[in-house]
């Protein structure tokens, strides 16, 4: 009866039967033997079975725990002749010829890892090795690479750098904005490593359809999508457009705060959102503006240069923008006057932000979860697992074995 009941709770096909059933009381742990029927397996495949050879010793894959015990399949997979007269061993129903666990715990593995997004939690969980957790996170994620759609077109793209490893150690992330998920990772932030990941990824009809990508002012990604990508419109990220101008804001209050006390503290005030500010911080906001210094200039040219975003097209954007550079240059405050220097070298992609709508918002989103990530993890010593762990957690893949 016991046999019979675990033969239904499997619900292998009719040609694996379970034998018996053995408890090892010291480890609590359960093994479940599993016997191949060579009758039944001929009547299901009669074309292929042409005769039993013999069997490999027994093996044993990781199963779904049996209460609190652990819980393991044995069997002797068989070696069955084919019409050619070769002879193969026959695959388990249950998992991979490759794999010590079932499909079922893998299942379990990946749900868990989603839950927790954190390997050593999940290995002691499920009461299984790190090698083991870490392997599944491998293994899924090639899988879900290998289902991808190799057809499906990117018009938007954002690459960014993500730092991995201390040691000025970095990654080059490839996102799409339109499913905020990230598409690949590669090692470093070189024009070799970018136009590496943008090949891998992108076949040459998908590479034509690209009609924008979104990016820092990094001359290594820059190039490389001139080159790749030459009909794509460069938009330079919004974000760090403005995140430039306010640490000049901030070097301009650095300054000056060393002869007008009235600075002081007023860092927050300067560099927060106005509608965001404390009843302190924007008492010290209206007195910074108040006083006649550079760093309130330097606040004022910032705020015009947010006021050019969603121009109306390229050419009123570019009229803008050469406007604003007169300003900058009248005023004449070294630290802005540097980051309008930098704006001016990449005119053609600040324009394009300017009009877009397209940023890099999404990317630093998906950089706060990497972080997350490598907190939870308390690092990553190398790029693979970082690449392997980004993936399966914000590639959007399809990560579960096929037979579930």
């Amino acid at each position: 009866m016991l046999e019979d009941f675990f033969n239904t709770l499997l619900s292998f096909p009719s040609y694996w039967v379970v034998e018996k059933i053995e408890y090892e009381s010291s480890t609590d742990e359960v093994f479940i033997y599993v016997k191949f029927n060579p009758k039944n397996y001929k009547e299901k495949h009669p074309e292929s079975y042409h005769g039993l050879h013999d069997y490999n010793p027994y093996r044993t894959w990781r199963h779904l725990d049996i209460l609190q015990y652990k819980t393991f399949i044995k069997a002797r997979l068989p070696r069955i002749k084919d019409a050619k007269g070769d002879i193969n061993t026959l695959a388990p129903s249950w998992g991979q010829l490759s794999d010590r666990h079932t499909y079922l715990f893998e299942k379990r593995v990946i749900d868990t890892l989603l839950a927790t997004k954190n390997q050593t939690k999940t290995s002691n969980l499920l009461q299984c090795g790190f090698s083991l957790v870490n392997r599944i996170i491998h293994q899924s994620t090639q899988r879900g690479l290998e289902r991808r759609d190799k057809n499906v077109i990117y018009k938007q793209l954002s690459i960014d750098e993500k730092s991995f490893k201390k040691g000025h150690k970095y990654a080059t992330v490839l996102s799409d904005p339109e499913t905020r998920h990230i598409i690949d990772v590669s090692e470093g932030r070189t024009k070799a490593s970018c136009n590496e990941l943008i090949n891998n990824n992108l076949n040459a009809e998908q590479k034509e359809k690209v009609e924008q990508v979104s990016m820092d002012m990094w001359e290594a990604f820059i190039n490389t999508v001139k080159e790749i990508l030459p009909q794509s419109k460069i938009v330079h990220d919004r974000f760090h457009l403005v995140q430039y101008l306010n640490k000049a804001v901030d070097l301009v209050r650095r300054r000056e705060v060393k002869t007008h006390e009235e600075l002081k503290n007023s860092r927050y005030a300067l560099l927060k959102n106005r509608f965001n500010l404390t009843i302190k911080q924007h008492f010290k906001f209206e007195e910074v503006l108040r006083i006649n210094t550079k760093v309130s200039l330097a606040w004022r040219l910032k705020e015009s240069f947010k006021s050019l975003f969603n121009s109306p097209d390229y050419h009123e954007a570019h009229r803008r923008f050469i406007d604003w550079l007169s300003f900058c240059n009248w005023e004449n405050i070294p630290e802005i006057s540097k980051v309008a220097k930098m704006f001016t070298n990449h005119a053609v992609g600040v324009c394009n932000a300017l009009v877009e709508t397209l940023s890099n918002a999404m990317v630093e989103r998906l950089n706060g979860k990497i972080q997350e990530l490598k907190t939870i993890g308390r690092g990553y010593k190398n790029f693979p697992n970082f690449r392997s762990a980004i993936l399966f957690f914000n590639g959007g893949l399809n990560l579960y074995p096929q037979q579930i």
